[in-house]
């Protein structure tokens, strides 16, 4: 027998490419059925379990699963927006602690989320170097933002304008990295996490400026009266916030009329939970509460639906490709026919020829086989990382 396996690893050596694609075949048969399963119970787990951990979601009327696709995975989905004004009311009903969210803009492509530090308590996020954000103008970044860009505390990022030609004058805020998140393998680790209200620094609601009043560059002055100095549109807007530069920074307009894109309600008990969810039942009232399992729940249907077709699909492309391996070595066997007579000739029997064609196949398997314990090995272990940047 072993002659045999020796015999059938020297001719499979030796056709090498009708080797690889044979391998190649076997091995896209086995390993993506598997690998799929992996990856939809993988990102299953993960929806689920955020989706468990946050009770109740309010934001403009609208779709439901762009709220909670935006608020809870970071999408780039942003729903309608609310004003502040929402979180204000939930704090009035003492039903429920608001957590407000502006989760619009990117920086790198990563999106940056204005939240409270009442979020990262409520995550259970914890850090791993430097501190929390403790003035305007700082961020704190996830595990995987700081791998994949190489950053630390101390160091800066930059805010991603909207458009290339900005006209409202919204320039790019340099941002301090004042933290570096420990990771939590959820959509937290690809977020760089601001303060409220220096996202709404990025959206141009607020700014900073030369003090006017003792700026000795003359061109910056379109008029100057007693009590009162008008400035033109040279005056320079920072497009980053110090120590130094911090107290000339300020919002325009009523905090209570700027925009959140949705407001993370935790309820103090299910009780007060389901008074809060009754209190937005009005039609008149611009708002929708929403439980976030509820949505995720239906999504997850609605993707095990398409799994089951593409169950289908695969095993019919499966069955395609095994029936052309089969032709592949159909025609195999009648180009070596001249070969199979003097191996036969040279006095061995039909039993040596079958094992010899048998050690080709079973060897072809066995290399085919090593290859998919090892690419699903590692989309086993990579599975969380695979689903938060592809499927998320």
């Amino acid at each position: 027998m072993m002659d045999s396996i020796y015999l059938a690893w020297r001719y499979l050596n030796y056709n090498k490419a009708r080797t690889a694609v044979l391998v190649t075949c076997i091995t896209i048969i086995a390993v993506l059925p598997i690998a799929l399963e992996i990856l939809l119970n993988e990102s299953e787990r993960q929806l689920s379990l955020r989706a468990q951990s946050s009770p109740l979601l309010i934001g403009a009327k609208g779709s439901a699963l762009d709220l909670v696709m935006n608020s809870l995975y970071f999408s780039d989905e942003v729903p309608e927006t609310i004003t502040m004004d929402a979180a204000q009311q939930v704090m009035a009903t003492d039903l429920a602690a608001p957590i407000p969210l502006y989760i619009r803009f990117t920086a790198r492509d990563f999106p940056i989320v204005g939240t409270s530090l009442d979020y990262f308590d409520f995550r259970q996020l914890k850090i791993a170097q430097g501190e929390l954000f403790a003035m305007l103008g700082q961020c704190v970044i996830g595990a995987e933002v700081s791998q994949k860009l190489n950053l630390k505390p101390g160091d800066y990022i930059v805010s991603s304008p909207e458009t290339l030609f900005n006209i409202a004058g919204v320039y790019p805020l340099k941002m301090k990295i004042s933290g570096v998140l420990a990771p939590a393998h959820s959509a937290d680790d690809l977020g760089v996490f601001v303060d409220i209200t220096t996202a709404w620094v990025i959206h141009g609601l607020g700014h900073g400026h030369q003090d006017v009043t003792t700026t000795t560059d003359s061109s910056v002055i379109l008029k100057k009266e007693v009590g009162n100095v008008t400035a033109n549109a040279k005056l320079m807007q920072y497009t980053e916030i110090t120590e130094e530069n911090i107290d000339s920074f300020h919002l325009h307009g009523d905090p209570a009329d700027f925009p959140l894109t949705a407001v993370l309600a935790i309820p103090y008990d299910e009780k007060s939970g389901t008074i809060l969810q009754g209190r937005y039942l009005k039609k008149e009232i611009p708002y929708q509460v929403v439980q976030p399992k509820e949505v995720i729940d239906t999504l997850m249907a609605n993707i095990f639906k398409i799994r089951t077709v593409l169950d289908a699909v695969i095993m019919i492309v499966a069955t395609a490709t095994l029936l052309a391996l089969v032709l592949v070595f159909s025609l195999s066997l009648r180009l070596r026919e001249r070969e199979i007579d003097v191996i036969f000739k040279l006095g061995c029997s039909r039993a040596t020829i079958a094992r010899l064609l048998s050690a080709e196949i079973a060897i072809i398997v066995c290399m085919s086989g090593l290859v998919c314990a090892g690419l699903l090995v590692l989309i086993s272990y990579y599975d969380q990382m695979l689903v938060r940047n592809v499927f998320m």
